[in-house]
Order: structure tokens, then sequence, then C-alpha cells
């Protein structure tokens, strides 16, 4: 079974931790993102994917020379021009040569779908495109989907007012599609899935979907990406590539912790080093980050080589970017250290 991976995006909401990585290869205790993703696919018999590069594409050939990730065997196809979401998956299709049915996740989406299920429901209803769905309270950031009985889609709103929304099950990201869906979208030119491809097979009455009540996360903001370690450090959502969680805590071997420090509920990667008295509650460590003596962080972000000096004071989803620096005794709320104006 094939795939196409959507990676393209700049992950303006996860600055400044993406202007030295893509935001798919940021870790989650330890692991790329994109990993986490795509383990959950390779368990479902894909076997062979094209990822769709638009950001930053050397990182992800730097990091995966031999063109394989979680046991999937990679294509990478890198958009000469944004096409957005329907023209990228265009591009990718043609460019890796797929001619039968076919996956598409957003690479940001960490999910336990049972994608199984959703391509037998896919092919037993003769569609030619397919939605994952999945219920939300609040449905005004995504793109809320309305159905029959029957599964078949009668409309499609993309981000709708809370109050407007028509529904609370929204699209997931994943997609089953027919190679016939390609052919539909315009080609060279910036072309939406939600807007311009979904709507259009509404009018052809050929898309459905199919509800999922299975673990979901859009990892979009810095308190969602706090959310990813937290659900594995908690054992909400366990995975395919477990990490040595003790005390609900995850803590790389190398890392330099002083005795008299505190961590609860939080990720520490490698070569990082934590004071004397300093203080980690809900919180994540990138590779290499240092915490001053005193120091306390709760739910906030530190990005790789990033330093925070003692006795600083982080919360409230403070981000700290790569090799960025927080001086002694700053009291930071909510704060992004490193974003450019």
């Amino acid at each position: 079974m094939k795939a196409i991976i959507l990676v393209g995006g700049e992950g303006t909401r996860m600055r400044p931790l993406t202007y030295a990585m893509p935001k798919q290869m940021l870790p989650i205790a330890g692991t790329p993102m994109l990993e986490r993703v795509l383990a959950n696919l390779a368990a479902h018999g894909v076997d062979e994917a094209v990822m769709s590069l638009g950001y930053m594409p050397d990182r992800f050939l730097e990091a995966y020379p031999d063109g394989v990730i979680a046991g999937i065997r990679m294509t990478y196809a890198v958009e000469p021009e944004r096409l957005d979401t329907a023209g990228a998956i265009r591009f990718a299709a043609l460019h890796g040569g797929i001619d039968d049915t076919f996956i598409v996740i957003n690479g940001d989406v960490i999910t336990d779908l049972d994608v199984t299920r959703l391509l037998a429901f896919h092919r037993s209803h003769g569609a030619q495109a397919t939605i994952a769905l999945h219920p939300v309270e609040d449905p005004s950031r995504f793109g809320v989907v309305v159905t029959d009985e029957q599964g078949h889609v009668k409309s499609f709103v993309e981000k709708p007012s809370r109050e407007e929304a028509p529904s609370n099950e929204i699209s997931a990201g994943t997609y089953i599609f027919e190679p016939s869906v390609v052919n539909l979208i315009e080609p060279d030119v910036s072309v939406s899935v939600e807007r311009v491809t979904f709507p259009e097979l509404v009018s052809r009455g050929s898309l459905y979907a199919l509800a999922d009540d299975g673990y979901w996360l859009d990892t979009g903001t810095p308190q969602a990406y706090l959310d990813a370690h937290l659900d594995i450090l908690s054992g909400l959502r366990p995975v395919q590539l477990p990490p040595e969680v003790m005390d609900e805590n995850w803590i790389h071997p190398d890392s330099t912790i002083a005795a008299s420090a505190h961590i609860s509920s939080s990720c520490v990667d490698r070569e990082c080093v934590i004071g004397d008295g300093a203080v980690i509650v809900r919180s994540v460590l990138m590779p290499g980050a240092v915490v001053g003596d005193g120091a306390h962080l709760s739910d906030s972000i530190v990005g790789p080589h990033g330093r925070i000096g003692a006795r600083a004071n982080l919360s409230s989803t403070t981000v700290v970017g790569a090799g960025e620096s927080v001086e002694d005794d700053a009291v930071l709320v909510d704060a992004r250290i490193g974003e450019r104006r």
C-alpha cells in the first residue's frame, strides 16, 4: 500500500522552533514526530510512500539518507513552488508514479487511526475519496464534515465559527483516494483540497467519510506539542516506538541532572544539563538544552542548545528557540524567545 505524506508547511504556529527544523522533525519523547506518524501507517501495511516536501527539504534528506522511515520506503517530491494541499498531492502522486488506491496523511497529525478499517469502508462503498473523521469539542479550527447515515458526505465546511458549525466531526487529516482524484486537480497551480477538491467530489456524489474515536492530536501549536509528550508520559497513548518512561518522566541517559533538581511529567532529551535546585514541570527540553541553578520551568519548551539562566522562571507555554538564551532571574509567561518580528 502506498501513501502520500504532506510535510510542506512552514510550521508558523510553532515558531521559533521551526526556524531551525521542519515541524515534523521536532522530537516527541526522543523520536522525530514524523517517525511517530509513519509508525501507525506501517502497522496497517503501508510499505511505500511519497513525501511531499516544501519547507527545508534538505533536513529530511539528511536525516534519512537511505530513504527509509519507520520501515517505509520513501520517495521525495520537492515542490518547485508552493502548491497548497491538493496541488501537493497531485505533484507527489505523479512524481511517485502512484496508479492505485492510496492514502494521504498530514505529517503533523499524531493518530492511532484504524487505517485498515478506513480502507475497507472506502472500498465497500465504491468511493472516489474517503475522509477520516474525528469528533472535537471546538471544530472552528478544522474542516467540518456532514454525512448521511451511509457515510455519504453531504457538505464540507472549512473552519466555520463554533456557533455555525453544522457538526463536531472534523476532517482528521487522513484520506483514501482513488487515482482518478488526481485528474480533478488543476496542474501546476496552488489548489486547496479542503476548499476546492472536496467540494467538487461532493458535487459528484463520490466523497464518503468515516468517524474514528481513536487517539488523535493536531500538533500544530506549542500547547498541542506539549500535550503529545504528556499523553505518552501518562500512558494515555501507548506508542509503537515507546520511550523508557520512569515516574512519568523520560530522561535521556546522556543528560546530566543535578541531584537536587526536581523533574515532573517532563521529557529531557540527550546531552541536556540541569543545575542544582532547578524545577522542571510538564516541560520539554530538546537535545543540548541547559537549565541553570534554581531555574523553574513549567509548561514550557526549550529548543536544541537553548540556555536558561539561573533562577529564571518560565511558564504558560513559553518557547525558547534553538540556541537562544534566557537571562538569569528572567520571568517569562507565554513568551516566544527567538521569534523574528
